[in-house]
């Protein structure tokens, strides 16, 4: 996925070492925030292509950045993953009405998780 811009945001460090490395090392430039704060910082600077972040983060919690970040119109339509811990459940309603692309359980395949942004950035008509 050559130029395609994602942002990784994710308190754990190590989740976003190794997630930004697999995505790096598939072609990917990769922008990283580590709470949702900075995460909206770096989308509205960098306006990356896909946005992979985490449910609960110091800050603003995801869902609070998917809900900012979707008021903005250059983020209306922008695929955004969603990490969650097995405790943390998104309910269908607030999944449609935040149109969160997916919900990944941790722990996660970044393989798996690196395929299907591929496949979402592949059928999507945003830039």
């Amino acid at each position: 996925m050559e130029n395609k811009k994602v942002l990784i945001a994710d308190d754990e460090v190590h989740i976003v070492q190794v997630v930004a490395m697999k995505f790096r090392n598939n072609g990917f430039e990769v922008v990283t925030a580590d709470n949702g704060t900075e995460a909206y910082d770096v989308c509205c600077e960098e306006k990356p292509d896909i946005i992979i972040t985490d449910y609960q983060m110091p800050g603003i919690s995801g869902i609070e950045l998917i809900e900012k970040l979707r008021q903005k119109p250059e983020f209306a339509d922008i695929p955004i993953l969603i990490l969650t811990a097995r405790g943390f459940a998104i309910e269908d309603e607030q999944k449609d009405r935040l149109r969160i692309t997916e919900c990944f359980s941790k722990p996660f395949s970044p393989k798996e998780l690196l395929a299907r942004v591929e496949n979402i950035l592949e059928h999507s008509v945003v830039k």
